[in-house]
């Protein structure tokens, strides 16, 4: 009777702390970036991966066996398109997460990360398109919930 509960606050507090790290990585790219500033973003990105994977797993622990079952959550548009934008986000979420653990070795020494304007531009488009998937995540969650976009079988 809580389990659903339970993991419905797993759920809510994984996505709030996915966006807010996400947030917090988007704040502190400012190149260049002083020792302290790369390992906040580096710690930020880890907590990042670690809400995504919590994230995705009780999310789908919750659509197939809790709420509404599997059936009913994957003939639905919404949580398809869902699905798709947090799994895109997490593609594109590769760049940036390789580009910030190339500092380590760097940032053991003390130095301050280097990265070309090249790598610069494209971490920056990554973290952008990543925040673009969480907007369409956000209009397609209410959809969703309220059965819009359900194409099964309603008998």
């Amino acid at each position: 009777m809580y389990l659903p509960a339970l993991l419905a606050f797993v759920h809510h507090l994984a996505a709030f702390t996915l966006v807010a790290a996400l947030a917090v990585e988007v704040s502190l790219f400012k190149p260049p970036l002083a020792v302290v500033q790369a390992r906040r973003i580096q710690r930020a990105d880890m907590v990042f991966g670690i809400a995504a994977g919590v994230l995705l797993v009780v999310g789908l622990l919750r659509a197939v066996y809790f709420e509404k079952g599997g059936g009913y959550y994957f003939a639905n548009a919404f949580f398809l398109t869902k699905l798709i934008a947090f799994l895109a986000a997490g593609v594109i979420s590769i760049y940036p997460t390789v580009l910030f653990l190339s500092w380590s070795k760097a940032l053991r020494e003390g130095a301050t990360p280097e990265m070309s304007a090249e790598q610069i531009r494209r971490a920056r488009m990554c973290l952008m398109l990543e925040l673009t998937a969480i907007v369409v995540i956000l209009f397609c969650a209410p959809l969703m919930a309220r059965g819009f976009g359900y194409f099964g079988n309603r008998s």
